[in-house]
């Protein structure tokens, strides 16, 4: 598309926006009465208008139905999980028995290690990209230390070349080459919280197996804003959350993918519960645990249904949207336009003050561009909060900004980076 900087481009790319009309669907936050500019969907998606409807009715059906609830009623909840396994593994590229809801994100990866991580003999690395978001690092330097290895001998972190903020494609395969009789685990974030790179998940997975090792994702920045083929790549195991693209509220349910060549592999550990207990003989009760099929046999706990609802609350606008392919090519669009303007900032003003440091090629990012602030960064923020555009801060001095294809439009990218024009003079 050729860009233009003027309100009025944006306005009229608004007009012929196909999907101009779920803006409506969701509660945009205010800022002195008039809508916020929100830019921070890599944190938190904003609450679909239904949500409370969806958790009204699930309310209802406990003021109705208590405890029956789980057997009766229009949306009974022991099966509810089903309904959102269609959506979400159209989003994740898997077959819906490759797809679970269940947990939180970090629980999930916790629990996807349990049985994805087999240290044996001289094969107990753990591979991951350097500056992967903390709870990653976290969970990782934990189950090494659980199985008796230290962090500084077990854990290989890829990091980018001098010079560079990003990972080359060439250099995670070539660490993963140089460390082959030595991996067991290859774990890389979907999307770089920090740098919003997108991965080659394809190639990853590839290497990894080609390695001897197994291959997992955390599609926290990815699931619900980048098209992801989870089964067709051959990744052994992925886990996401629901609340950043797919505004399915605060400490939303997360979910995991388990490929199905994994199914019937009794060799795999895991931590069991009740909930994963294979469907037509749970209420048997009997001891000596038989996993459900697929990737609910990874479940533990009961589910929690007012967090499904909410989820499901947003997964319904998904597919009205007709799922990520027409939200993709408009998040293409906008985060384009982003960038464009952005550049229009610095040339105008004679410096380079805002430099990206998310990749130019669509194909390797999402929605997120990551944005240092040369001079003033952390001002510069907070003029862009006072003057109503929330992004995200990021020490030292990065500001992530991230237009999603559902509520945002091309005005709310030009107005943003109005008040980044602004901010040049008005902060000293």
């Amino acid at each position: 598309m050729n860009y233009q900087n003027t309100l009025e481009f944006a306005i009229k790319q608004d007009e012929q926006d196909p999907l101009r009309s779920f803006r409506d669907e969701f509660l945009i936050p205010k800022h002195n009465g008039k809508d916020a500019i929100y830019l921070c969907g890599n944190s938190l998606g904003l609450q679909p208008r239904s949500a409370k409807n969806y958790i009204q009715d699930q309310l209802n059906a406990w003021e109705t139905n208590a405890v029956e609830g789980w057997f009766q009623g229009n949306d009974p909840w022991l099966s509810y999980h089903k309904k959102l396994i269609g959506p979400l593994s159209e989003i994740l590229g898997a077959s819906p028995a490759e797809v679970t809801v269940m947990n939180s994100l970090t629980v999930n990866l916790h629990l996807l290690m349990v049985s994805f991580y087999k240290p044996a003999n001289k094969r107990f690395k753990i591979l991951m990209e350097a500056g992967a978001f903390p709870s990653d690092q976290y969970a990782v330097e934990s189950q090494v230390r659980f199985h008796g290895f230290d962090p500084k001998d077990a854990v290989i972190e890829v990091s980018p070349r001098e010079g560079e903020t990003t990972l080359r494609t060439t250099d995670i395969i070539k660490q993963i080459e140089d460390n082959a009789g030595e991996l067991a685990l290859v774990l890389f974030s979907g999307i770089n919280y920090y740098t919003g790179q997108f991965f080659d998940l394809e190639a990853i997975a590839a290497a990894a197996h080609k390695a001897g090792a197994y291959a997992g994702f955390d599609l926290a920045h990815a699931a619900g804003n980048v098209p992801v083929k989870l089964h067709a790549w051959g990744a052994d195991f992925a886990c996401w959350c629901s609340y950043k693209y797919m505004n399915s509220g605060p400490g939303g349910i997360s979910g995991v993918f388990v490929h199905e060549k994994h199914f019937t592999d009794t060799t795999l550990n895991r931590f069991a519960g009740w909930w994963g207990y294979r469907h037509d003989k749970r209420f048997l009760m009997a001891p000596g645990f038989q996993p459900e099929n697929g990737a609910g046999g990874w479940n533990v706990s009961t589910s929690p249904i007012m967090l499904m609802a909410l989820h499901k609350a947003s997964l319904d606008i998904f597919e009205k949207a007709g799922g990520l392919q027409p939200l993709r090519a408009k998040s293409e669009l906008l985060t384009g336009y982003l960038e464009y303007l952005i550049g229009e900032v610095n040339r105008t003003s004679g410096e380079d003050v805002y430099k990206i440091i998310t990749p130019t090629d669509p194909a390797a990012r999402g929605c997120q561009l990551s944005v240092v602030c040369k001079r003033n960064a952390k001002a510069i923020f907070n003029y862009l909060a006072d003057n109503g555009v929330i992004g995200d801060w990021r020490e030292p001095d990065v500001i992530r900004l991230s237009p999603v294809p559902l509520y945002n439009t091309f005005s709310d990218v030009y107005k943003a980076t109005e008040q980044l024009t602004k901010a040049l003079t008005a902060v000293n």
